[in-house]
C-alpha cells in the first residue's frame, strides 16, 4: 500500500513539475543570431554569436538549440556546440538551461572555407521539463545569408601576363581627350581648333591660349571566366580546382581594377544563381558597390558551361559589330582552341584587345591574401 501511494504521489509530482515547467517552456524566449559580417573573402575567419533570453519568471530545465549550417563553415575545436558533419551540410546542437530573466550569449568562431551564397534560415528550439512529460519544439525564422567571395592571389602570383594588359588599360586612359573634362588654358599650337582659343587668356597673356582639356578615363575593361576546362568538357565541371583558380583571379584582377580607379565587367560562359539560360554579362562600371556585385557574381557561379567559349566570344563580336566602344578583354581559360583563336581574331579585326591569362596546374597551394 505504502508502494502504491509513493508512486501516486511520485506520478503527481511529475505531471504537477511537467504542467509547471515543461508547458511554458518556450513562451517568452527570444534567440538571436548576428556574424561578424555577412559578406567575406574565402579562408576569412568570423564569429557568430547567439543570444538566447527568457523573460519570464519560470526556469528553463532545459533547452536545445538546433540549425544547419554549410559544411564549408568550419568551426573551431571547443566552441560548445555538438557538431554532426554530413555531405553538403552540418547540424549544430547547443544545451541550455535558463534561469529567470537570464540572458545568455554564446561566441563561435568559425572559418569560411570555400565561395559561395550560402542561406541561413534554419533553427530550431526545442524545450521541455526533467522528467520529458512535457516537450515543444518551435521553428526560428531566421531571414539571412551569407556571401562568400573567391579568395584574392597577390598580384605578383599572377601569371606575368597580366602586367601586359594591366599597362595597357591604363595606358588606354590617355589616348582620348575628354571635350567636357577642362583642366585650364595652355599656349596655342598647331592643329587647335579656333573654338578652342581662350580668348580672355590670350588678351591677358599676349599670346594665344587654348582650352586645356583632361582625358577620357572610361577604358571598356572586361573580365571573362572560361568554365569550360577543356574543349571536349561539356555540362558539369570535373575538375572544379582549375575553375576555382581562375575564378580568385577573376575577383584579385577586379579588385585590383577598381582599385586603381578603372572601371570593370565581368562575364563568363556559365550558370550562375537564378540567371536563367542567359549567359552572366555585367557592364563595367567603378566604384566599391559596383566591385561587390563582380565580386558576388563570382560567388554564385555554378560550375556548371553553358556555352562553348567559341560561342561566347562569337556573341562578343556580334554585340561588338553595334558598339562604338573599344573593349580590353582579359580572357581567364585553362586552354585555348583553334575554334576561340578564330573568334579571338574577329575580335582584333574590330579593333578590340585579347588578353589571354592561362590558368595552369599549379604543385602546392597558392597563399591567399585579404582584402
Amino acid at each position: 500500500m505504502a508502494l502504491l501511494w509513493l508512486v501516486l504521489v511520485g506520478g503527481i509530482v511529475v505531471v504537477i513539475h511537467g504542467v509547471w515547467f515543461g508547458r511554458p517552456a518556450l513562451r517568452k524566449l527570444k534567440y538571436s543570431r548576428q556574424f561578424s559580417k555577412l559578406r567575406c573573402y574565402a579562408g576569412d575567419e568570423l564569429e557568430m554569436v547567439e543570444t538566447i533570453s527568457n523573460e519570464k519568471r519560470v526556469s528553463v530545465p532545459w533547452l536545445r538549440l538546433e540549425s544547419m549550417m554549410p559544411v564549408s563553415f568550419v568551426f573551431r575545436s571547443g566552441s560548445g556546440m555538438d557538431i554532426s558533419q554530413g555531405e553538403i551540410y552540418q547540424n549544430h546542437k547547443s544545451i541550455f538551461t535558463l534561469k529567470p530573466f537570464t540572458r545568455i550569449t554564446r561566441k563561435h568562431p568559425f572559418t569560411c572555407t570555400q565561395r559561395g551564397i550560402y542561406p541561413l534560415n534554419t533553427a530550431t528550439m526545442t524545450g521541455g521539463d526533467l522528467f520529458g512529460v512535457w516537450r515543444s519544439t518551435k521553428p526560428i525564422p531566421l531571414q539571412m545569408s551569407m556571401v562568400v567571395y573567391p579568395s584574392l592571389v597577390n598580384v605578383e602570383d599572377l601569371p606575368a601576363i597580366y602586367q601586359v594588359w594591366q599597362g595597357e588599360v591604363e595606358v588606354s586612359r590617355w589616348i582620348v581627350e575628354d571635350p567636357f573634362l577642362i583642366l585650364g588654358v595652355r599656349p596655342y599650337g598647331a592643329g587647335d581648333p579656333m573654338n578652342r582659343i581662350h580668348w580672355k587668356a590670350s588678351a591677358r597673356t599676349g599670346e594665344l591660349q587654348v582650352y586645356k582639356q583632361g582625358w577620357t578615363a572610361d577604358p571598356q575593361s572586361w573580365i571573362v571566366v572560361n568554365i569550360q576546362e577543356s574543349a571536349d568538357m561539356w555540362s558539369v565541371v570535373t575538375r572544379p580546382e582549375k575553375i576555382e583558380r581562375a575564378l580568385r583571379y577573376a575577383a584579385t584582377a577586379a579588385v585590383d581594377a577598381i582599385g586603381r580607379g578603372l572601371p570593370a565587367g565581368f562575364a563568363h560562359n556559365g550558370y550562375h544563381v537564378g540567371g536563367g539560360r542567359d549567359t552572366l554579362r555585367i557592364e563595367p562600371d567603378y566604384g566599391t558597390p559596383h566591385l561587390e556585385r563582380l565580386l558576388e557574381a563570382m560567388a554564385e557561379t555554378e560550375l556548371k558551361c553553358m556555352v562553348p567559349m567559341e560561342q561566347f566570344l562569337n556573341d562578343e563580336v556580334r554585340l561588338n559589330e553595334e558598339a562604338q566602344q573599344i573593349r580590353s578583354y582579359l580572357l581567364i581559360t585553362s586552354y585555348v582552341s583553334a575554334a576561340m583563336e578564330h573568334e579571338i581574331a574577329r575580335l582584333h579585326e574590330q579593333g578590340h584587345r585579347v588578353t589571354i591569362l592561362p590558368v595552369e596546374d599549379v604543385k602546392g597551394n597558392t597563399k591567399a591574401v585579404s582584402a
